[in-house]
């Protein structure tokens, strides 16, 4: 499975795990190879079962898959189930994992220094236009200062081309934007994330630096356009 990259942050009180799969160590054949997480993006849905097995026995519980649809709502896992529409999905529950996929979007780890809660937001362009950061921040049970957040792999700003349509989504974030050709742009999604967390008060943030575009190691969607899903995960162990 070769997980990418383990939640960086202050201590934790309670234990806090996290981590983002890379797309090695599966069963999934090209051009889902090989660990697709991933049910909805054409891959075999037999090896998509086996590679959610292997990730199941690196975890305390069976994560709660979301329906992600790119928008902004946020749920507690005690009011998960199966076919769940969100973006975000947190619990203060030691034992429960919580799971988004991406593609090139940006998955976002949050805990509190006190390992009471923890997040998984799930944010593209259209789910930090929509405040889904801002939107799960105001739903923990906990002042946002005491948060810590981690910003998974993720498309980099020099692989992500836009136009219009996300350029003017973000009026107060022109320092993210770099103008690549008339009427296009180079957008920073850490960048926009970044200052979104600031503006809701957290704490404390890190960046993997890790992009999904650079080589191989992770699907990106933008760069092959049929391709898997990486998974990033976190839970409070007991």
């Amino acid at each position: 499975m070769n997980p990418e990259d383990y939640f960086i942050g202050a201590p934790f009180q309670r234990p806090v795990r996290g981590f983002c799969t890379t797309r090695f160590g599966g069963a999934s054949a090209p051009p889902f190879d090989s660990f697709n997480l991933g049910a909805a993006c054409g891959d075999d849905s037999s090896r998509v079962s086996e590679n959610r097995r292997l990730l199941r026995k690196t975890l305390p519980a069976e994560p709660c898959w979301l329906k992600q649809v790119h928008g902004n709502r946020v749920i507690h896992l005690d009011d998960w189930y199966a076919g769940t529409q969100a973006d975000a999905a947190w619990t203060d529950r030691p034992g429960q994992v919580a799971v988004v996929l991406a593609a090139d979007c940006l998955p976002l780890l949050v805990a509190d220094r006190e390992g009471t809660c923890v997040a998984a937001i799930h944010a593209g362009w259209r789910g930090l236009a929509a405040g889904v950061i801002a939107e799960c921040i105001d739903a923990l049970p906990v002042p946002p200062a005491t948060l810590v957040a981690w910003i998974g792999p993720r498309i980099c700003r020099e692989h992500y081309e836009v136009g219009e349509d996300v350029h003017g989504a973000f009026p107060a974030a022109e320092e993210a934007f770099r103008e690549s050709r008339e009427g296009h742009w180079l957008a920073d999604l850490p960048a926009i994330a970044g200052r979104q967390l600031r503006d809701a008060g957290v704490g404390e943030f890190n960046d993997s630096r890790a992009c999904t575009a650079e080589g191989h190691r992770f699907f990106s969607y933008r760069r092959d356009q049929r391709t898997g899903r990486m998974a990033t995960v976190i839970w409070m162990e007991g």
